[in-house]
C-alpha cells in the first residue's frame, strides 16, 4: 500500500492528508491563531471544587474556566497494559485539589461551545517512540502491539533506560526498535520536563507554561512512520525545519521528503474536492450505494442505503454486499472527518449470521488502520451497530463550517407555504387594526411566486380591503422566511414604490 502525506502551508492555514493509494483518509485543519489546545500544558488556580459532581473548575488564563474531573487524573491508563498490572484507584476530588490552590494541567479536549476545555493533571509528553508521564512512575506499552515476545522485550528494553521516578509508555511506533533507538527520545523528554518544572517555579497562575507543537510538527511524531512511503510539504522553511527534526530522530528517513514549490498542492493531488465531500452527509459508494452520516452532540448515526445499486438476482447477496462496502468507507470517514464519541451504524436489514458476521469484520478490518482507538460492540436487537472511536480532536467539520445563522444549525427553514400562510396571517391583522390606504410587502421572490400562484379572479391568498391597496416588493437578498408589512405614508412614497413594486 502506498502511504504518503501532503502537507499544505501557507500563512492563514496549515492543512495536511494522511494518503493511502492515492486515497484520502486523515486530514487535519490549522488555522492560524487558532490553533488547537490539546496537549498544551497551564498552571492554573482552582477556583471552586463540585465533590458532588467529582469536578474542579480550574482558571487557565481562557475565557472560560476548565473542567477538571477526577477521573481525569488517569485518562490514558485505560489504553495500555501496566508493567505489574496494577490500577490505580480513581481518587476523591476534594483530597486532590482545594479552591484557590495552584495546580499543573494539560489540556485533554478543546472548548465547545459553552463548554471550556477538559483538562487533566495526569501529564504526557510525547516523543516519537515513547510518551514521557512524569506524574508516574511505571512502564506501559501500547495495547497495538500485540505481540506477546515484543512487549516483553519492550518492556525490557525501556527498563533500562527508564529515568527513576517518571513513567514511560511505548508507542506503536516503537515496535522491533533497539535500546539505543529510544535513548535520544528520552534524553530529549527529560530535558522538555526539566525546562517545564523550571517554567512552573517561575510564573504565577494562570500562565501557559508549554505549547503543543504545531500540527505539520504533530504529523512528523505522530503519522510519519516507516511505513510512509513520503512525506510532501510546500513550503522551505517547514521543509528545512522537518528535515533537521527526521535527521536527529529518523534519519533514514529523510530521501522520503519532497520539497513541491506548488501553491496548490491540495488540487494537484485532489484534496480541494476531498475536502467538499467531507462536508457533504451523503457519501456515494462505488457501486452506487450510499451512506448518510448525522453527526450530534450525544452520538452520530450513519445509516446505509442500496439507492442505485440493484445487484444480481439475490436479494440477500445485494444487501450483504452492499452492507460490505459500506463497512468499508465507513471506516475511512470515520478517518475522515475526525468523528469520535458514540457511532450507530443502521445497515441494511441482514438475516443471516454468517452476512451479518462478513459485514462486522470488514469494519474491523478496516479500523485496524486507525491509529486511533475503536470498539466495535456488536449489532443489536433493532439490528443496529453499535461502536465508539477515542474523540482526540475536533471533527473536520468544527473547523471549516460554522452553525447557520439563518436556521440556527438546525439544518431547515420553514417551508414556502409556511412562510405565505405566516404573511398571509400578518397582513390581515394590520388590515383589521390599522386604516392605512397603502401597504408595501417585501418577500423573497419564492414567496411571491407562490402567492401569484395561489392568486385567481376568484380567490386570494393574501387578504384584500375595499379602498385598501397591497403592493409587492421582490427582494431576492432576503431569507426565504422573512418579510415585511410597511405602511406608505404618503404620496410621493408611494410614487417611488411604484417604480419597484406590484399591486397585488
Amino acid at each position: 500500500m502506498l502511504k504518503e502525506i501532503v502537507a499544505d502551508i501557507n500563512p492563514y492555514q496549515t492543512r495536511v492528508a494522511l494518503m493511502e493509494d492515492w486515497i484520502p483518509c486523515e486530514i487535519y485543519v490549522e488555522r492560524r491563531g487558532k490553533e488547537r489546545l490539546v496537549g498544551n500544558i497551564y498552571k492554573g488556580r482552582v477556583q471552586n471544587v463540585l465533590p458532588g459532581m467529582q469536578a474542579a473548575f480550574v482558571d487557565i488564563g481562557l475565557e472560560r474556566n476548565a473542567f477538571l474531573y477526577a477521573g481525569d487524573i488517569d485518562t490514558d491508563v485505560q489504553y495500555y497494559e501496566l508493567s505489574d498490572g496494577a490500577k490505580p484507584e480513581i481518587p476523591n476530588i476534594k483530597d486532590i485539589v482545594k479552591s484557590g490552590q495552584a495546580i499543573l494541567v494539560q489540556v485533554l479536549k478543546d472548548p465547545v461551545g459553552t463548554k471550556g476545555a477538559r483538562v487533566t493533571t495526569h501529564i504526557t509528553l510525547p516523543g516519537t517512540s515513547l510518551v514521557l508521564m512524569p506524574t508516574v512512575d511505571y512502564i506501559g506499552v501500547s495495547r497495538r502491539v500485540e505481540e506477546d515476545a515484543e512487549r516483553v522485550r519492550l518492556k525490557r528494553v525501556i527498563s533500562q533506560i527508564k529515568p527513576e521516578g517518571l513513567g514511560l509508555i511505548v508507542r506503536t511506533a516503537a515496535e522491533g526498535k533497539a535500546k539505543e533507538d529510544f535513548i535520544g527520545d528520552v534524553e530529549f523528554l527529560t530535558k522538555l520536563w526539566s525546562r517545564i518544572q523550571g517554567k512552573v517555579s517561575r510564573v504565577t497562575a494562570p500562565r501557559l507554561v508549554h505549547a503543543e507543537e504545531p500540527l505539520v510538527f504533530r504529523v512528523i511524531r505522530d503519522i510519519f512512520t516507516s511505513d510512509t512511503d513520503r512525506l510532501v510539504v510546500n513550503d522551505r522553511k517547514f521543509y528545512e525545519k522537518i528535515r533537521a527534526i527526521i535527521g536527529i530522530t529518523f534519519p533514514v528517513m529523510l530521501n522520503r521528503i519532497i520539497l513541491k514549490d506548488n501553491e496548490n498542492l491540495f488540487d494537484e493531488y485532489g484534496l480541494e474536492n476531498a475536502l467538499n465531500g467531507v462536508l457533504s452527509r451523503k457519501v456515494w459508494l462505488k457501486n452506487g450505494a450510499y451512506i448518510v452520516i448525522d453527526q450530534t452532540e450525544a452520538l452520530t448515526t450513519i445509516d446505509v442505503n442500496t439507492g442505485r445499486f440493484v445487484g444480481s438476482d439475490n436479494l440477500q447477496e445485494t444487501i450483504a454486499q452492499t452492507n460490505c462496502e459500506a463497512a468499508g468507507e465507513i471506516a475511512r470517514q470515520l478517518r475522515l472527518r475526525g468523528i469520535g464519541g458514540i457511532i450507530i451504524i443502521d445497515f441494511i436489514d441482514m438475516y443471516d449470521p454468517v452476512d451479518q458476521g462478513k459485514v462486522l469484520n470488514v469494519l474491523k478490518t478496516e479500523l485496524q488502520k486507525d491509529s486511533v482507538k475503536s470498539n466495535v460492540l456488536g449489532i443489536t436487537q433493532l439490528g443496529l451497530v453499535e461502536m465508539t472511536r477515542k474523540k482526540n480532536r475536533n471533527g473536520i467539520s468544527d473547523v471549516l463550517q460554522m452553525p447557520c445563522p439563518y436556521c440556527g444549525g438546525d439544518g431547515k427553514v420553514l417551508s414556502r407555504e409556511t412562510t405565505l400562510l405566516k404573511l398571509r396571517k400578518y397582513l390581515q391583522r394590520r388590515l383589521d387594526e390599522e386604516d392605512v390606504p397603502n401597504y408595501l410587502v417585501k418577500i423573497h421572490p419564492d414567496i411571491a411566486g407562490l402567492v401569484y400562484e395561489n392568486t385567481t379572479d376568484q380567490d386570494c391568498i393574501l387578504p384584500r380591503r375595499s379602498g385598501r391597496n397591497v403592493w409587492i416588493q421582490e427582494t431576492p437578498q432576503a431569507h426565504i422566511e422573512s418579510f415585511s408589512i410597511e405602511a406608505i405614508p404618503s404620496i410621493k412614497e408611494l410614487e417611488r414604490v411604484r417604480r419597484s413594486a406590484k399591486l397585488y
